[in-house]
């Protein structure tokens, strides 16, 4: 385990590896935090608007309710107020934030994320592309924000590094994919990429992905990320405490993922010491 660390430490300083953060990460974090969890978020939203019992813990379906009964105007703004605010970035997001990464790719929709390159890159050497809803946006599978939250036109020749948030953000436009058909729309795409943008598209080849915070216990998480991670390289992390389910397992073995048994703090803690200096700065 420590020569992985080891691995990972240096790849991460030269650039060789993608984050690709979960919810999860939320749980560095000190102070009040958004939803970190499907069921949480769903949760919150069907107590401020009534759906079927069936489905009040069923993201995608509550939230397909709600858009078909009330308007996509609803949804937008319940999900404005439950990623209203996002905690300071904890040290792991820093230290992730300042690395060698030319990609990040962060599949929640709080903006911590963004609040650690704001802060580890003042020099706005990164831009966010965003994932959106084809329900407010037909035929315009995502959108490019500058550093300050500037709407891009297109993706500038010169952009740098890269934020990736494939099912959209809170900050700075409100853009969500959470409704069944948000996903309908992109998974009926995906398999021939064209939700995927040709910048991640190049980046990741050759590159290891290491999974933070993220869990691939239903369909649509592992669904995103192996075409994410498409035509990358054979040898991946994720750090997954939790024994693995039966689907999880296949997944990690179909995609050469290899399994860090440690919890989340304690893998920041291990790699934060291991960091060489110009990542822990």
């Amino acid at each position: 385990m420590t020569a992985d660390l080891r691995d990972i430490a240096r790849q991460l300083e030269a650039g060789g590896i993608v984050p690709y953060l979960g919810p999860g990460m939320l749980a560095l974090c000190e102070g009040a935090r958004p939803p970190a969890d499907a069921l949480t978020l769903a949760s919150l939203m069907t107590a401020k608007v009534s759906v079927p019992h069936k489905i009040r813990k069923r993201l995608t379906q509550a939230a397909q309710f709600i858009e078909n009964f009330k308007h996509r105007k609803s949804v937008v703004n319940l999900m404005n107020e439950a990623f209203a605010e996002s905690p300071a970035p904890s040290a792991l997001h820093l230290a992730l934030a300042a690395g060698g990464a030319g990609l990040w790719v962060d599949t929640w929709y709080d903006d911590t994320f963004r609040k650690a390159l704001a802060q580890a890159r003042p020099q706005g050497d990164w831009v966010q592309i965003q994932g959106l809803s084809q329900s407010e946006h037909f035929g315009q599978w995502t959108g490019v924000y500058a550093d300050d939250g500037e709407a891009l036109a297109e993706l500038p020749a010169d952009a740098g590094r890269i934020l990736y948030k494939p099912i959209g953000s809170r900050w700075p436009a409100g853009n969500y994919l959470v409704s069944d058909s948000d996903y309908v729309e992109v998974l009926t795409e995906i398999d021939i990429q064209t939700p995927i943008p040709q910048a991640v598209q190049a980046h990741r080849g050759g590159r290891s992905f290491l999974f933070l915070g993220c869990r691939f216990d239903d369909q649509l998480t592992r669904s995103f990320a192996r075409q994410i991670m498409k035509r990358s390289s054979d040898r991946h992390w994720a750090v997954l405490p939790d024994e693995p389910t039966r689907m999880e397992a296949r997944f990690l073995d179909e995609q050469g993922i290899r399994r860090i048994d440690m919890t989340l703090p304690a893998f920041a803690d291990a790699l934060l010491e291991l960091q060489p200096s110009a990542l822990a700065a």
